[in-house]
């Protein structure tokens, strides 16, 4: 129907609603009655003598982002399909069923940690670790882990817990505001720095040793400021990462890269699920450095005990061969922590 003109009502512009590139394809929005209703209330109503300007509310597209689900089966990558309330806090994944789609696998969480492991569910089969993987499973050693066993590290070159986050946040200035993982987080030493800080958001702890986890969800319990935070506890293994391809923008591996099984399948997949130009810093006790004498090197080939101890050379060929670039690095005596991104 037409409209007089009037000196009082000017046109209303035409409402365009960007399309989301930056998701992908499959990702599950509202209906579209849903969103209507959530936008457009029905109780309220645009009058024609009011002057309206309306501009497309990048504030809703960046919610509708977070909505998609960023954790991922652990078999076929596949987002998983939750069902229950949103949000990456300790609450809501505890209060969230989980499941693909595609493998018809279904995963809860566990003494208030959510376990997407491969073997998750199994009730015969049990898989056998490499024994410093089962090391840390042990609830003595990761009640002692912070209770001594990381300060002992000092020693070695280490600066401690705070210089190191201060290290890591450096590395990390270009991804602030994104998602962290933070893989093999033991008892959550940085995960809860991380989290803390407000910088990013949201931090996923996560780590294969169910114990670690327990024992992090002990210290978040003594901040109550964490216990509402965006941080998340998952039990995962470093080489089958649950996320989905270019979903993360951080990845931190403190002191842990020597403890895992293949350092090449794990630093691939931290690849693969980081984005573009996300980053990934780690720091390990390095086997040697150019200034240790030869009987010194001769000695430590020989007794790693067990551990799988690297070279500056060898870490930066790692990441480089699996496609990180910028590689940068800092070292002090036996220690050292690494930054690469994904270009």
């Amino acid at each position: 129907m037409a409209m007089a003109a009037s000196p009082l009502l000017h046109p209303i512009p035409k409402l365009e609603f960007r399309k989301y590139p930056f998701l992908p394809l499959n990702s599950q929005f509202p209906s579209r009655l849903h969103f209507l209703r959530r936008h457009f209330p029905s109780s309220s109503t645009i009058r024609a003598s009011s002057t309206v300007l309306m501009e497309p509310d990048v504030s809703t597209q960046q919610d509708q982002a977070k909505e998609v689900e960023i954790v991922a089966c652990p078999v076929c990558y596949e987002p998983l399909i939750r069902k229950g309330p949103s949000g990456l806090n300790l609450s809501a994944i505890y209060r969230s069923g989980f499941k693909c789609t595609r493998c018809n696998k279904s995963y809860s969480s566990k003494d208030m940690f959510l376990d997407l492991t491969v073997t998750a569910g199994l009730k015969d089969y049990t898989e056998v670790q490499p024994a410093r993987t089962e090391l840390f499973r042990s609830p003595l050693v990761s009640f002692l882990y912070e209770r001594g066993w990381r300060q002992s590290f000092n020693r070695s070159g280490f600066p401690g817990r705070d210089e190191e986050f201060k290290m890591a946040q450096e590395y990390f200035k270009p991804v602030e505001g994104g998602i962290l993982v933070d893989v093999s987080c033991g008892s959550g030493l940085f995960s809860r720095k991380f989290a803390k800080s407000g910088i990013y958001s949201g931090v996923i702890a996560l780590d294969f040793s169910e114990n670690m986890l327990r024992q992090c969800y002990n210290f978040i319990k003594q901040d109550e400021t964490l216990l509402t935070n965006n941080l998340a506890l998952v039990r995962a293994d470093v080489s089958r990462l649950p996320f989905s391809s270019g979903s993360v923008d951080a990845v931190h591996a403190g002191a842990a890269l020597h403890c895992w099984p293949s350092p090449t399948n794990a630093i691939a997949e931290i690849t693969r699920i980081l984005k573009s130009g996300g980053v990934f810093v780690g720091s390990t006790f390095l086997r040697y450095t150019s200034s240790t004498p030869l009987i010194i090197r001769l000695l430590r080939e020989r007794t790693s005990q067990g551990y799988g101890y690297l070279t500056e050379e060898e870490i930066e060929d790692l990441c480089t061969s699996c496609g990180l670039t910028n590689y940068s690095r800092k070292i002090q005596q036996s220690f050292i922590m690494f930054s690469a991104q994904k270009p």
